[in-house]
């Protein structure tokens, strides 16, 4: 193993988020485990959305990691997309992964068969290309989003927060 290799392997297995971005759309944090030499990720109906990103079999990508204890951008690698036959042994392999990094699950006892049915398994593997790390900050506007506030914030809650620290 190179040490390029060792240092993907090592920052994607220690980060909770990757950023990934497609050949389509802006790059977006997703949740991953790290398994057999890949990232791999899970989106559709009730987990994160992968549409807009252009990820298909055989495609590439760009996957961004940061540092766990910093936060800041660590190393971005190039990945090839892969997408492995539902119920097949490489699918079934990268959702046992999956399924124990899934937090707060709505239905854990069926969620194996509704990603058969209604998601998809992303396999993200390096080519063992890194990208330069870039020069300024990158900043973008978040994306939009359905979700707003219901109502405003209630006057007496900054006096209550203030209260509870007592």
């Amino acid at each position: 193993m190179t040490q390029t290799q060792a240092l993907i392997e090592e920052a994607t297995k220690k980060s909770g988020l990757i950023w990934v971005q497609g050949p389509t759309g802006p790059s977006r944090a997703l949740w991953h485990v790290w398994h057999e030499g890949a990232a791999h990720v899970v989106g559709g109906p009730g987990e994160q959305p992968l549409d807009g990103l252009g990820l298909t079999d055989g495609g590439r990508a760009t996957v961004t990691v940061r540092s766990k204890d910093k936060g800041g951008r660590l190393v971005t690698w190039s990945a090839e997309v892969g997408e492995p036959a539902v119920r097949g042994e490489a699918w079934t392999a990268a959702v046992a992964e999956l399924k124990g990094k899934r937090l707060n699950a709505p239905d854990a006892e069926r969620l194996e068969d509704r990603w058969a049915a209604e998601c998809r398994v992303v396999t993200l593997t390096p080519t063992g290309d890194t990208v330069a790390l870039p020069a300024d900050s990158l900043t973008a506007r978040p994306l939009p989003t359905p979700a707003t506030t219901r109502e405003p914030m209630p006057a007496a809650l900054p006096r209550l927060l203030r209260r509870g620290r007592k």
